[in-house]
């Protein structure tokens, strides 16, 4: 278990085709998504001839250079900032993978978590196959190369197929990108128009940051193609209608706030969250802040419902970056203590409302408190805009343990007396699902336990305890 108390994401994808000068849209692409991922980036760029890379571990900004950007020339590209889930912070897992198989060289992005992953790749080792990296990515690549698949029409639908558990991913030929979700929507993924090309990206405002104008989301189950003839489009799996999973962290804390993610703005979401929360926990208090910046909406909305003063309490130092995809425990910890000063003047002496996106494991909550009351904070009430987290995520996002989530093991009450609060509210489930057109359609299973796609497959790899059914686990194939 790591020391910090923050969810963490997979990665941010960014892709171009018939954009001039690709590898200088993905880089602006890339560092709009930075916020997702600061492990490591990469680029691949072709220009229907050859295809150049560049990854590293790092930002943005330290490994995509201008040299870099001048070096890789083409018109088709795609890109990846990384945090880890799954595979370990390595130099060779840094993505985008580039390969070369029989008919040519591919290059392959990924967000998301194969839950059926260790299984292909057991199948695969044991037929004779090298795995050149520790990440679940790679499986797709050998399903890719299977004669079985490239041999036959439609081959990365048919081995999209093949794949169960979360993924938006980014391809890439030397003449076409393309771009597909998997079947339940876990994962966001968009399409824009550049010009007369195409840009593919997880989150809206990459597109904003390039100047492309937003087409439509990727739909759930779908392959979509960009290449000479314009953009096409094949179902490659049914949507699961019934089973449409699309992770609700996108909007409490993953989404920059100026995105659009599964078609709602997510300022607009966090926000009323905070309306509810002051409606659902009301309290006397002098003034709201915010734990910057997932925070800053959803307490603009509790200052709105309870008529408190909105205030600056906490300063963020942009320059430190979000601590929760730091890839060290050690550096998580360090860097808490970096992230945010207070501003004494304003909390000393004062009842203060503190508006976070969410408690995972409790050590970052108890800081903040701490460091409050240090600066003169009389009374100290917090206010989640997200339920307690009870159960893993085995789509993603970085709790894939019961043990990692406070809240599994603690009261409400017993969280408080923990993190050293003067009162603690969490939204409830339903309060936090009304903030959303669609409410069916989001996973909510680290809340309720209740997994839309078969989960069975990861309890040796990431501890789903033995006694599921008595934690009224809901799993459906």
């Amino acid at each position: 278990m790591n020391e910090y108390s923050k969810p963490g994401e997979a990665c941010g994808l960014f892709g171009v085709y018939g954009v001039p000068h690709a590898s200088i849209s993905i880089y602006q692409g890339l560092f709009a998504l930075q916020h997702r991922g600061q492990e490591s980036c990469g680029i691949v760029v072709s220009d229907g001839a050859g295809i150049r890379a560049s990854k590293g571990l790092g930002l943005v900004d330290s490994v995509i250079t201008k040299q870099v950007c001048v070096e890789l020339e083409g018109h088709i590209g795609i890109g990846h900032v990384r945090y880890s889930t799954t595979g370990s912070n390595l130099s060779q897992n840094v993505q985008p993978l580039v390969v070369e198989c029989a008919d040519g060289i591919w290059a392959i992005a990924h967000n998301g978590n194969l839950v059926n992953a260790d299984k292909l790749r057991r199948m695969y080792q044991e037929s004779g196959a090298i795995f050149q990296t520790s990440t679940d990515s790679e499986v797709l690549v050998h399903l890719l190369a299977d004669p079985m698949f490239r041999n036959r029409p439609r081959r990365v639908a048919r081995a999209l197929c093949e794949l169960k558990g979360s993924f938006a991913y980014l391809l890439m030929t030397r003449d076409c990108v393309m771009a597909a979700r998997d079947p339940n929507g876990f994962k966001p993924l968009s399409i824009g128009r550049l010009g007369k090309g195409y840009v593919f990206a997880s989150e809206s405002c990459a597109l904003n940051q390039v100047g492309a104008d937003f087409i439509r989301d990727i739909l759930p189950g779908e392959l979509v193609v960009a290449d000479q003839t314009g953009l096409s489009s094949f179902i490659f799996a049914e949507p699961r209608s019934e089973c449409m999973s699309q992770c609700v962290f996108e909007h409490v804390y993953f989404a920059r706030p100026d995105s659009v993610v599964f078609g709602q703005n997510v300022h607009d979401v966090r926000r009323k969250l905070g309306l509810k929360l002051a409606e659902e926990h009301p309290v006397k208090a002098d003034i709201v802040i915010a734990v910057p910046d997932s925070g800053n909406s959803a307490a603009l909305g509790f200052s709105q419902g309870s008529g408190i003063q909105l205030d600056y309490g906490f300063i963020r130092n942009h320059y430190v970056g979000r601590t929760f995809i730091m890839p060290k425990s050690g550096q998580r910890a360090d860097s808490v203590d970096l992230k945010l000063a207070v501003v004494d003047s304003v909390v000393r002496d004062k009842r203060v409302v503190v508006v976070d996106d969410s408690i995972i494991r409790g050590t970052t909550a108890r800081r903040r408190v701490s460091t409050l009351r240090k600066a003169g904070a009389r009374e100290i009430h917090m206010r989640i805009s997200s339920p307690p987290a009870l159960f893993p995520c085995f789509f993603g996002v970085d709790f894939p343990t019961r043990a990692e989530l406070i809240a599994s093991e603690k009261d409400a009450e017993a969280v408080r007396k923990y993190i050293a609060a003067d009162t603690l509210g969490y939204i409830s489930l339903e309060g936090m699902m009304s903030a959303f057109d669609k409410p069916a359609d989001y996973c909510t299973a680290c809340f309720c336990g209740k997994y839309k796609v078969d989960v069975s497959g990861m309890e040796g790899k990431q501890s789903l305890e033995k006694n599921s059914a008595a934690l009224c686990l809901n799993i459906k194939a």
